[in-house]
């Protein structure tokens, strides 16, 4: 129970510190995705909402090399992915959602492979109506898949066993 409560914790930390320091965007169920050895890129989810229309506008981690904020999107049956170059815009009151096949954050050229039950900084860069931007630095907690997906797919990629 002890990783859980730890859990709990970064994501109320996270929660109060978008509130802080961002003032107007809250953060809530992020997290990045786990990888294999020798897997070079990974995409980070989360939800963002706006208190008054902002802008994600830019990304970092000195976990990647780059870092950037994608969409996925269907384009005559073939599924497409090209990063934003203008932002992801933050309507006043709505969620935003960054998740598998839509946006997201997409942290490539990484360093070392970011395992199960680690977390992974990043820094978001928000701008809101006037232009002033600032910058919001998260923990994401790593996870193996998407938290509501249940059992799957990517769970063998070699788990230590005591």
């Amino acid at each position: 129970m002890k990783f859980s409560e730890c859990l709990i914790a970064v994501s109320l930390t996270t929660v109060l510190a978008a509130s802080a320091f961002a003032q107007n965007v809250t953060i809530t169920d992020a997290w990045a995705r786990a990888t294999v050895p020798g897997q070079k890129a990974t995409g980070a989810f989360m939800k963002l909402t706006a208190k008054d229309s902002a802008k994600l506008v830019g990304v970092s981690s000195p976990a990647a090399g780059v870092a950037e904020i994608h969409e996925m999107k269907m384009d005559k049956d073939v599924m497409k992915m090209a990063a934003l170059p203008n932002g992801l815009d933050l309507p006043a009151g709505k969620v935003v959602e960054l998740k598998p096949g839509s946006y997201h954050v997409m942290l490539m050229d990484l360093k070392a492979p970011l395992t199960k039950d680690s977390t992974v900084p990043v820094t978001l860069v928000f701008q809101d109506a006037k232009g002033v931007k600032t910058n919001l630095e998260l923990k994401l907690p790593v996870s193996a898949q998407t938290p509501m997906m249940g059992q799957g797919m990517e769970h063998q990629h070699g788990d230590h066993k005591h």
